[in-house]
């Protein structure tokens, strides 16, 4: 791997906040491809990152460190993918759904899926029904990340389910849930594409999920 984009990646992985920007702008200004920066730069140490945080070596507050960094250098980059028309893995939108004000969790699967080179529309808290089927319809989305912290509103996970179909676009999304209270039999019982316990497990659904996932709106 070139030098710079080696610092890059230690700079993902060590959350090294305060130096990616500029080393993420050297390495554009050196005439590397925004692909490779974004490829080994990004996504490389974010699921590294993952692996880490699922062997016990990594917490939640390492991975927000490190998603962190990963966002301060994606804010360089973005414009030079755009430019260089560089295919997303994927849209997603996201949102903790109605009557649910917890956003750590969303924030942090938000974070580990642009990490991944998911494009994110982030809706943000108490997100109705309606607002996720619209937030579908405007962005052409191919994915739904719900999640809820309160067994309370679990069920407007299934409302929301309820809502894609009503508006006959629920064929043309994949819908994953998660969030602490949840489990991988309540996903099956509401009709959900996935379940994932964490951020990390949340990566590697969606990238299982796109083989199958409707084309690129």
């Amino acid at each position: 791997m070139d030098e710079i984009l080696q610092e890059i990646y230690n700079c993902v992985l060590e959350g090294s906040n305060k130096t990616i920007a500029a080393k993420v702008q050297q390495a554009l200004d050196q005439g590397m491809d925004p692909g490779d920066v974004l490829d080994e730069g990004m996504v490389k140490p974010m699921a590294e990152v993952g692996r880490l945080f699922e062997e016990g070596e990594y917490f939640v507050p390492e991975m927000l460190i490190s998603a962190r960094a990963m966002k301060t250098g994606m804010e360089v980059l973005k414009p030079y993918l755009v430019k260089a028309d560089i295919r997303s893995a994927g849209k997603v939108v996201a949102g903790t759904v109605q009557g649910d004000l917890h956003d750590i969790g969303k924030n942090l699967v938000c974070m580990m899926l642009e990490g991944a080179a998911f494009e994110i529309v982030d809706l943000g808290v108490d997100v109705s029904p309606e607002k996720f089927v619209q937030g579908v319809k405007d962005s052409g989305a191919q994915f739904i990340a719900m999640s809820a912290l309160l067994t309370t509103t679990m069920p407007n996970m299934q409302r929301t389910i309820e809502a894609l179909k009503a508006a006959g676009i629920r064929d043309k999304v994949k819908v994953l849930v998660g969030g602490a209270p949840l489990t991988q039999q309540y996903a099956h019982d509401i009709g959900a594409d996935g379940y994932a316990p964490d951020a990390s497990r949340a990566v590697s659904l969606a990238k299982t999920l796109t083989e199958s996932a409707p084309a690129a709106g």
